[in-house]
């Protein structure tokens, strides 16, 4: 705690400190009073000044503004002076053939032009401009002329193959003055972009050099003058007329520009390729006419057909023969506006279907045009479904070299449909020969419908239609139909492709004409193979009682009737058709057998060896020329016979185990090694047991 002695003297100076600060304060206050009557003073002196000057102001403000407006006038005076000695040294330099001093004088004009673009003076502007675009035309045109009069000298336009003519004399010197008129015509300041006329469908396309576009002056006014009007040459039946000439054209042009105006663009420094820009704008008079033409023929079908096929053709030499690069458009651009391209596809679906009809109603429709050429007519394809596939295939050339992927899916669904609508067509058909599947028409209906599947398989892996599945993924749905999750799946990661569903209802068919196939065959062997199957198999003689063995006298009708039938197949079924027939009336023949001839007969010794010996040396014989071991299609039959045909002996060790095995009711593992080791593997041992059941030669017996 404070002593009372520090308290006390703290009191007593807070007085103190109290004092000196209200001192100053007045201090502070004297002198405020002092500068705000100074600044009264010297305001009331300036108010006084101001007044007195005033009248000074008023007399000097009209000089001033006489004077700027003076000096405004002199500029404009000046600026208009020099515009006019700029444009007496261009006329000076033109009259003189100074082209480049006179381009220099008119950048400086251009350069006065941009420097008082943002002046207010609208008519000074207005005359400037009027001057430079007017000396600016004249310059271009003179350089034009000039231009053109060098290349009617090197015999431009070559309206027949250049080799025909010859050089003039004086060749080296025109290839000089072409190239320094190339390279003043190409400068900035006399240049214009010239845009192409935009055509529907395309985009806008950079404009043409200036050279290109006087080079292709000539060409432009021949062909408006054979093409356009009342001129006979202008006639809508034969656009191959005008596409032709631009053809013909491009290629007499194509080693001028190559050979001699490239190099000048190349040693000026300017990245254009001479042939290219002479070709887009000759294709804009062709796509011109074209966009033209097309819109007036889309009521004509026959006319619209026409052109779509020159447009083609158009295409194909202008890619090729021309080389016109990938990437910018050509005419099919001309075919895919909306209109045009849903004219294209409905026409396309119309004459297709009537092809399919008049091809189906054909007189030879159902045979091979190649029946008379073994070797070739191995697919043994009727003259329809080969006519179909090439019509396929020949839109498919038609819709490839479209550059849209939407439009060529489009194309493709097209395809889809006239496959289905075949498929429906050869239902028909075979449905109307169902009564006669062993005809010629039926197995040319079943070949037809393997040889599009097989076509079409092999479309699916082509790299072509392999870049329509992935564009069919992305953006195709509204085209092919609504595809689903696990269908959009498969065809994005490639393990379907977009004919899986064709595929799939062609396979349908042909199994389904393959059965009605076997279904004829079986109920006719039925028939035959009835006293085969009755015969007394009981009374039949032993081996060792004949001199030799031969084929039962009751068999023959089932053995003829079957080879027929093989024969018949493997003339009028292709080769994988055969193969799977054959393969099915083996496994269905021997099904037949073992359970009509086998289960249903009781067997002495001889009966046994018969059966063997009909098999063995003669049904199975009759596989033998389709392949190397007919007897594994017949496993029930041959295993049977090797049952019937074992020794008493073997027989009764053999029933021994097999009953043994019953009674125990397990399968034994001794049971099956057993029948292995006696060569039976397909029948159970319940099935063997049953089979020595019907021996009837046992001891005692």
């Amino acid at each position: 705690p404070s002593s009372p002695l520090q308290v006390l003297s703290v009191c007593s100076a807070v007085p103190v400190r109290v004092a000196e600060a209200l001192a100053g304060a007045e201090g502070a206050w004297i002198k405020l009073r002092g500068l705000l009557g100074q600044e009264r003073a010297l305001s009331n002196m300036l108010q006084q000044h101001l007044q007195g000057a005033q009248h000074w102001a008023d007399q000097l403000d009209p000089l001033l503004d006489q004077l700027t407006l003076t000096h405004t006038h002199l500029l404009y005076l000046r600026c208009l002076a020099r515009i006019e000695d700029l444009s007496d040294s261009i006329q000076q330099f033109l009259m003189t053939s100074s082209v480049w001093e006179a381009a220099g004088a008119l950048s400086q004009l251009a350069a006065l032009d941009l420097g008082l673009r943002d002046s207010g003076c609208s008519h000074l502007c207005a005359f400037l401009r009027d001057t430079l675009q007017f000396w600016h035309r004249i310059l271009r045109d003179r350089l034009a002329s000039d231009f053109e009069e060098v290349l009617t000298q090197l015999h431009w336009p070559f309206i027949s193959p250049p080799t025909s003519l010859e050089p003039p004399a004086n060749a080296p010197e025109l290839y000089s003055q072409l190239e320094l008129l190339i390279t003043q015509l190409l400068d900035d300041l006399v240049s214009e972009a010239n845009q192409l006329p935009l055509q529907p469908g395309l985009p806008p396309a950079p404009p043409l050099p200036l050279p290109v576009q006087i080079m292709l002056q000539p060409l432009s006014k021949r062909f408006r003058y054979h093409f356009t009007g009342s001129r006979q040459t202008n006639t809508l039946s034969k656009p191959e007329w005008y596409l032709t000439q631009v053809l013909m054209w491009m290629g007499n042009h194509s080693a001028f520009m190559e050979l001699k105006i490239q190099p000048i663009l190349d040693r000026a420094g300017i990245k254009i390729n001479a042939r290219v820009e002479l070709f887009r704008g000759l294709l804009s008079l062709a796509l011109e006419k074209l966009s033209s033409d097309t819109r007036r023929l889309l009521f004509d079908d026959a006319l619209f057909c026409h052109l779509v096929d020159e447009v083609l053709q158009f295409e194909r030499e202008l890619r090729g023969t021309q080389a016109y690069p990938p990437a910018l458009p050509g005419a099919l651009h001309v075919l895919l506006e909306h209109t045009v391209f849903q004219k294209w596809l409905t026409v396309e679906r119309k004459l297709a279907l009537e092809k399919v009809d008049a091809l189906l109603t054909a007189e030879g429709a159902w045979s091979s045009q190649y029946r008379d050429i073994a070797d070739v007519d191995e697919l043994k394809v009727p003259d329809c479904a080969e006519t179909f596939m090439t019509l396929l295939l020949v839109i498919t050339d038609r819709y490839r070299l479209l550059p849209c992927p939407r439009s060529q899916l489009s194309f493709l669904a097209l395809q889809r449909e006239l496959v289905d609508d075949f498929r429906i067509r050869l239902t028909q058909v075979m449905k109307e020969e169902s009564r006669n599947p062993l005809g010629q028409r039926y197995c040319a209906v079943l070949n037809a419908a393997h040889y599009t599947s097989t076509v079409l398989a092999d479309w699916a892996d082509n790299v072509f239609f392999l870049q329509l599945q992935q564009a069919a993924v992305a953006e195709g749905e509204e085209v092919l139909g609504q595809l689903g999750i696990a269908e959009a799946g498969r065809l994005a990661s490639l393990e379907g492709s977009v004919f899986d569903g064709l595929l799939g209802l062609l396979e349908r068919l042909r199994g389904d004409m393959l059965a009605r196939l076997l279904d004829a065959i079986m109920r006719d062997i039925r028939d035959k193979a009835q006293p085969y199957c009755r015969d007394r198999w009981l009374s039949l003689p032993s081996q060792l009682d004949q001199a030799t063995m031969s084929l039962s006298s009751s068999a023959c009708p089932m053995m003829l009737c079957f080879r027929d039938h093989l024969l018949q197949l493997q003339q009028l079924l292709c080769l994988p058709l055969f193969q799977s027939c054959w393969q099915g009336l083996a496994e269905r023949l021997d099904l037949f057998i073992y359970q009509e001839v086998i289960l249903s007969n009781h067997f002495n010794e001889g009966g046994a060896s018969q059966l063997q010996f009909d098999m063995t040396r003669n049904l199975f014989p009759l596989f033998g020329h389709y392949c190397k071991r007919p007897e594994n299609y017949f496993k029930h039959v041959k295993e049977a016979c090797l049952v019937l045909c074992l020794t008493v002996g073997s027989s009764l060790l053999l029933r021994d185990v097999l009953q043994q095995q019953v009674s125990a009711d397990s399968r034994q593992p001794s049971a099956v090694a057993a029948l292995n080791e006696l060569g039976v593997f397909r029948l159970s041992p319940g099935d063997v047991l049953i089979l020595l059941n019907l021996r009837t030669h046992w001891p005692g017996q």
